[in-house]
């Protein structure tokens, strides 16, 4: 997919969810940031993840793509709660989206259904220069707040993509999680608007389209953390969950699938961590307030040796 022109049409004809690209708006994009999250049912963890978010970005733009949780209420309640209301858009996108794997490789790229379409979409609301793809269960540490408040002003108006270390905290109640650390994974999660940053189709999910020559600009590890949920379902949004456990194009989630059934099971891997909370503290709140900006630096991360890393040796 191509940024030409000044948008796209969706192949289902609903004219109301056409694409325009930003930049070709009259006025064109402001400075500053805009942090874009996609979210479903992500009620629990928006409490945790849109108050630092809010706090280190320009804007933070909210689209909902049919929760049944209350995620849009939840929305509102917390950037009114943190006082930052005024950084925040919600809105709504109100088509199914195809699941990673086989059923997104099924859809056309200018379907409404299509993983690609639909992030294309969302961050054609970006009115800024500089966008994040964040998730809705990403929580920045205290750490992470100030570096990417740091970086939201400094990367308006430069060509430069950030690499964004996050790590799993697998939550088993409010007050008991297990942070992996065995894992050193960094992905980009900071783009600028404009035509040679748009959202394309892969094999098993989106990918955004990215010039050879551009500035990469890594973060240090330990400013944010993935929530995932020992009870919930983590990987529902995979067309085939088990493709986590096989799939060579992913290490993560092949990582993520082997601690999440491990921990499932009563297994606590190596490079996994267990951590309590004191008394009246959140597991989260104390993850990214205290344990994580208390650990030594630099923080040990990647030092285990996976059963892939062993066969290529």
């Amino acid at each position: 997919m191509k940024a030409t022109g000044t948008g796209l049409q969706n192949l289902e004809g609903h004219t109301e969810f056409d694409i325009t690209w930003p930049w070709t708006r009259p006025g064109g994009l402001r400075a500053g940031s805009t942090a874009v999250l996609r979210v479903k049912d992500e009620a629990p963890s928006l409490p945790f993840v849109l108050p630092p978010l809010l706090r280190a970005m320009d804007h933070v733009l909210v689209v909902d793509n049919g929760s049944t949780d209350g995620t849009p209420d939840v929305v509102r309640e917390t950037a009114d709660r943190s006082g930052r209301a005024d950084r925040l858009t919600l809105t709504s996108y109100p088509f199914t989206v195809a699941r990673a794997g086989a059923e997104h490789l099924a859809q056309h790229e200018r379907s409404v259904h299509s993983l690609a379409y639909f992030y294309n979409w969302c961050f054609a609301q970006v009115q800024t220069r500089y966008s994040w793809k964040w998730d809705g269960d990403m929580v920045l540490t205290t750490e992470g707040e100030t570096s990417i408040a740091d970086l939201a002003w400094q990367v308006g108006d430069v060509q430069s993509i950030i690499r964004v270390p996050r790590h799993g905290l697998y939550l088993d109640g409010d007050r008991r999680g297990y942070l992996d650390l065995g894992l050193r994974n960094a992905e980009e999660w900071g783009y600028p608007m404009g035509p040679d940053f748009v959202f394309t189709k892969a094999f098993e999910w989106e990918v955004r389209t990215t010039p050879e020559r551009v500035r990469s600009i890594g973060l240090p590890h330990g400013l944010c953390v993935e929530l995932k949920y020992l009870d919930g379902d983590e990987f529902a949004h995979w067309t085939d969950p088990a493709s986590f456990a096989t799939s060579f194009r992913n290490k993560r989630k092949r990582r993520e699938w082997a601690v999440f059934n491990a921990l499932r099971e009563g297994t606590v891997l190596p490079g996994v961590h267990e951590i309590h909370a004191p008394d009246g503290v959140h597991i989260v709140d104390h993850v990214t307030r205290d344990w994580l900006p208390r650990a030594p630096r630099p923080l040990d991360v990647g030092s285990v040796v996976t059963s892939d890393d062993a066969a290529r040796r």
